[in-house]
């Protein structure tokens, strides 16, 4: 184990992870012509119109933990490249309601195709994506998404420095 790693808090190990899966995710998505962003949202939509869901962009902003505008940002992009189209919501005409076109789709299938096989490579120190050590790190993730988080607005250095003078 790398010395930077040893002692390391939980909170560290969690984004040398995410950095690490995020950067290969990148690198195995890019012949594709996608960025991990466009992954996450392409193959989430994927996903739930399997499901018989046509979400907003503001459901799958929800879905995938991206912020809405970059949502947005990133749907307008996969827009022009031809992967996905964007409609408002007969029920909603604020909402805009996103679906992969037939070219979207293949390329989603391709990508988690790729994405499946390099999630089994990253994981085969735990048995692979289906060994019981993978399953229960599944679990201790999914337990720690579900703490809502309440982050105190720090206050600016001014505003600090004001009330000290008050």
């Amino acid at each position: 184990m790398s010395s930077v790693i040893e002692g390391a808090t939980p909170g560290f190990l969690v984004w040398r992870l995410s950095m690490k899966w995020r950067v290969a995710v990148d690198r195995a998505v890019a012949p594709l012509g996608l960025t991990h962003a466009q992954y996450a949202l392409v193959a989430s939509l994927y996903g739930m119109r399997r499901d018989g869901l046509r979400p907003s962009q503001r459901q799958l902003a929800d879905h995938t933990g991206l912020e809405a505008l970059y949502v947005s940002k990133l749907a307008r992009a996969l827009e022009t490249a031809g992967l996905l189209e964007r409609a408002r919501d007969p029920r909603d005409p604020r909402a805009v309601q996103l679906a992969l076109t037939e070219q979207g789709r293949e390329v989603t299938r391709r990508a988690i195709e790729v994405v499946q096989g390099l999630m089994g490579q990253l994981l085969e120190p735990l048995g692979g994506l289906d060994g019981a050590r993978a399953q229960e790190f599944a679990r201790e993730v999914t337990t720690l998404l579900a703490v809502p988080i309440d982050v105190p607005l720090v206050p600016s250095t001014e505003q600090a420095h004001e009330k000290e003078q008050s």
